[in-house]
């Protein structure tokens, strides 16, 4: 079973991510993980981190010679940030020490104070370094070695803005596999030209008053094989784990699978994917995807649809949110770490790899395989023996 745990903190000194379950033969590059991570960091409104944060990766196990072993795989992703302030070899630190400056005004929108008040903590960093979006960066390494075992099983995710503030698309069309250069290039990652404008206005209007705006992205899967997750048990639910798993990203607040949220106003004879036979493709095939390509908690062979809404960035480049002191417990205003004005272009990156590992986990575990020639062996016999 394909698993994946992550350790590190955002001015550390690295980020390890460490995969386990991985069949032997799949051929994967430091270029290739370098190449997913650096779409990570796309996306107009990203604050100035972006701008000098290169992620230097090392290969520390179960790869040799550009192949998977079988064994765990360890990557380590340097920060740069650390290494070119000494301030951090201080703040961050593992050898017994303290903190000259604790944060103590803790940010609203953020895990500091519940984490403070959890743990017994008197200084907020010991939470929001662990807590922050940066962890996402071996998320999206991890995310690279899945969306390679799946391209072996015909299968592709990518993702695209919808929404950025009250800014949305109103376009139907979705971009394919082909199409994906073409939504990376785009400066907020929309497939609709018309709101692509509409989305810029928006950001640079929020900047101008030290604002922030979230959004919604549209992750897809296409060639996504039928019965992968159980309509059996409540924790193997596909569309149960990818919520889960895309509930997990820094600052998510909603996900839906297919149009759950407006179906859920509609009369049930509009709100449901009618089947219908193609003879030409010698198949079943559904005629829409309202359901976004799960029924029962399986996939069904059709396009896989999963959004991902992300609220607006608690941390502002100009402070006003309200927040207590808690050595004083006077009012003031939170402390200001470095932000964007919006990281919802950066976040469908993230979305497609959270994605991307919970279909890799559950193609492992439908098909099995200690090489990635057994498993696509093992695949390819499943889709045959589909009775029409």
């Amino acid at each position: 079973m394909l698993r994946y745990l992550t350790a590190g903190e955002s001015h550390g000194q690295a980020l390890v991510v460490i995969i386990e379950g991985l069949p032997a033969g799949l051929e994967i590059t430091s270029e290739e993980i370098g190449d997913e991570m650096a779409r990570r960091r796309l996306g107009y409104g990203r604050g100035p981190r972006q701008r000098f944060e290169r992620d230097e990766l090392t290969l520390i196990g179960g790869i040799r010679h550009g192949r998977t072993l079988g064994s765990p795989v360890a990557i380590e992703i340097k920060n740069s940030e650390w290494f070119r302030s000494d301030k951090w070899h201080e703040e961050m630190s593992p050898a017994p020490g303290f903190t000259k400056d604790p944060l103590t005004k803790v940010r609203p929108g953020h895990a500091d104070l519940v984490g403070m008040q959890k743990y017994g903590f008197t200084d907020a960093r010991d939470v929001l370094e662990r807590a922050s979006a940066r962890e996402t960066a071996a998320r999206v390494a991890a995310g690279a070695i899945a969306k390679k075992l799946l391209k072996h099983l015909g299968v592709d995710v990518l993702s695209h803005v919808i929404q950025m503030g009250p800014a949305r698309s109103k376009s139907v069309a979705r971009p394919t596999p082909a199409d994906l250069t073409t939504v990376d290039e785009s400066p907020v990652r929309c497939f609709d030209k018309a709101a692509e404008e509409a989305m810029i206005e928006e950001i640079e209007q929020c900047a101008k008053e030290g604002d922030s705006l979230g959004g919604i992205v549209e992750v897809l899967a296409y060639g996504v094989p039928i019965g992968l997750g159980s309509h059996v048990h409540w924790d193997r639910k596909l569309d149960a784990l990818l919520a889960q798993s895309v509930m997990s990203i820094q600052a998510v607040k909603g996900v839906e699978i297919g149009d759950g949220f407006e179906v859920a106003g509609r009369r049930g004879s509009r709100a449901h994917d009618a089947i219908a036979w193609d003879p030409e493709a010698n198949d079943y095939r559904r005629e829409s995807t309202l359901a976004g390509g799960t029924e029962g908690g399986m996939s069904t062979g059709e396009l896989l649809v999963v959004r991902a809404a992300m609220k607006p960035l608690a941390t502002l480049n100009r402070p006003t949110l309200k927040t207590v002191d808690v050595v004083t417990k006077q009012e003031t205003v939170s402390f200001k770490e470095r932000t964007d004005v919006t990281a919802v272009p950066a976040m469908g990156v993230v979305a497609e790899t959270m994605v991307a590992l919970t279909l890799a986990a559950e193609a492992q575990r439908k098909f099995g395989g200690d090489s990635v020639t057994e498993m696509v062996r093992n695949a390819e016999a499943f889709r045959a023996s589909l009775s029409p």
